[in-house]
């Protein structure tokens, strides 16, 4: 979801990706929560971490407490950050119960990358030391 709603907010002008520790297949209450925010993820793909260790990212975020603890130091990445955001899956026994959890972690994504979007904008269009 997350990848999901930075991808949309920036209107594609931020390259976004999105990795787990243990991939699974995207939940249906996740392709419902975006569908009703307008966003399709109906053909997303859970990936692994491991695919993008090599990378270097102007930011990485962790979503949960159990990912920080095994993710990996991706070197050079300008920031890191962890949002500490349950995962709304673990909640209720069905995938009705479940869904209330999805849409108040879709809100609460929505609400930190809106201000993870203006700092990622910032510091692109900021005077650099050597140019100051």
């Amino acid at each position: 979801m997350a990848e999901a709603l930075l991808g949309a907010m920036s209107d594609g002008g931020v390259e976004v990706m999105s990795a787990g520790s243990h991939p699974k297949p995207v939940h249906p209450n996740a392709v419902r929560v975006m569908h009703e925010r307008g966003i399709d993820i109906s053909t997303a793909r859970s990936k692994h971490l491991s695919r993008f260790t090599r990378r270097r990212f102007d930011a990485v975020v962790t979503l949960c407490d159990r990912v920080r603890e095994v993710c990996p130091d991706f070197a050079g990445s300008a920031m890191s950050m962890h949002w500490s955001i349950p995962d709304p899956s673990l909640e209720g026994d069905s995938a009705d119960e479940s869904h209330p959890a999805f849409e108040r972690t879709a809100d609460e994504l929505e609400n930190r990358i809106g201000f993870l979007f203006a700092l990622i904008t910032d510091r692109a269009v900021a005077p650099t030391d050597a140019a100051r």
